[in-house]
């Protein structure tokens, strides 16, 4: 459902040229090649890991998918189980613990495992799944080190099943138009993007304020992921140098992490950006800079509604779940066999990045970024 903006520029130009017009309205194109995946046939999904991204956002987003359903879950609190068995009429066969998740080897109904834990677990449960024959979804970052990152790719191609990384916004249709504005130079060539996400959690007990084991770092391994991964798909370029600077004004918390991470990328055709992610700020903004013009997203990286501007001009609001278009194009790429969007490489380039721009925070110098 679409309601009007304060302008006519966002409704007609939008739904016209936005290349994600099509996930917007459930992906038509693709709707039509498979008339025969009703109810009865859509991919199963296993959540594994029930916390608060699964119980709120990931499990509400599976009932409203065309192409697959949630089929199991896999989590090691057995006190959390009875309430999604409630809700989602999951029987237990449906239920495994990490100790035996192994087992869905031989469960024909589930088709995914969506990995949902701490960073630092995310390997070795998405090898567990690979070896079971599922294709596995990731949630960002994708590891703790490129190196790691490496490892899950390989264990997902020796299985021969696809990688997902859980980059929701990469399906998001106000996301989709701040890259066609950029790629098509609307507005004249892009020239800086600013950009930043935070909240203020440094006192918060979750284990990405306490544990840099499990995090691998601050906000910078959390909410740094969006302004970074903005920058790149604008961009539709690799950056080729860094610098940045962390702060800790809060030294007895985070466990020696940054509690705020700030970074400056330089990009091809002389194209600057400057990003920012905090647990000790309230940011959520994206802001492209043309040559003629000026566009961006004012609430950018949450799960929405989103808002957005042309040189003043309002987007208007939609309805769309971040989380089901996401998971419903998996769904189709294994469908189909086609191409992952947001795929395992996708995942390694961005935390190639962020070991950069840690480096050049640790050292205070200009790091040049290879993604070879």
């Amino acid at each position: 459902m679409f309601t009007m903006s304060h302008s006519l520029y966002s409704r007609r130009r939008f739904i016209k040229n936005s290349s994600a017009a099509a996930a917007m309205v459930g992906l038509t194109g693709i709707a039509c090649a498979n008339q025969s995946s009703g109810p009865d046939h859509r991919l199963g999904v296993a959540l594994l890991g029930l916390g608060g991204y699964a119980t709120g956002q990931l499990g509400p987003a599976l009932l409203h998918t065309k192409y697959c359903r949630l089929a199991g879950i896999i989590t090691g609190s057995p006190d959390k189980v009875p309430e999604w068995q409630e809700k989602y009429g999951l029987s237990d066969k449906s239920v495994y613990s990490y100790d035996d998740m192994d087992r869905i080897a031989d469960d024909d109904d589930i088709d995914i495992v969506y990995v949902v834990t701490p960073n630092a677990l995310h390997l070795p449960y998405a090898e567990r799944a690979a070896a079971a024959g599922k294709h596995v979804i990731c949630e960002k970052p994708m590891e703790i080190s490129s190196e790691r990152c490496r490892q899950m790719m390989a264990a997902c191609e020796r299985a021969g099943v696809k990688l997902q990384i859980g980059y929701r916004l990469q399906y998001d249709p106000y996301h989709h138009e701040m890259i066609r504005l950029a790629q098509e130079e609307v507005h004249g060539k892009l020239k800086q993007i600013h950009s930043a996400f935070s909240f203020f959690g440094v006192h918060g007990s979750n284990w990405r304020f306490t544990d840099r084991s499990l995090a691998g770092g601050g906000p910078m391994m959390d909410l740094g992921v969006y302004p970074l991964q903005a920058t790149r798909y604008i961009n539709q370029a690799e950056p080729l140098s860094v610098t940045a600077q962390q702060i800790n004004s809060y030294p007895d918390r985070m466990d020696g992490m940054e509690e705020t991470i700030m970074w400056q990328m330089r990009f091809p055709n002389d194209v600057l950006t400057h990003s920012i992610a905090s647990y000790a700020a309230r940011d959520n903004y994206l802001t492209v800079n043309a040559e003629k013009g000026r566009y961006g997203l004012t609430t950018a990286y949450t799960y929405g509604p989103l808002a957005g501007y042309v040189n003043g001009d309002d987007l208007f609001a939609y309805d769309h779940r971040q989380q089901t278009a996401q998971m419903d194009a998996f769904a189709l790429n294994i469908l189909k066999d086609t191409p992952v969007k947001a795929d395992g490489q996708e995942g390694l380039r961005d935390v190639i990045c962020i070991e950069a721009i840690y480096e050049a925070a640790r050292t205070g110098r200009e790091v040049k970024i290879d993604m070879g």
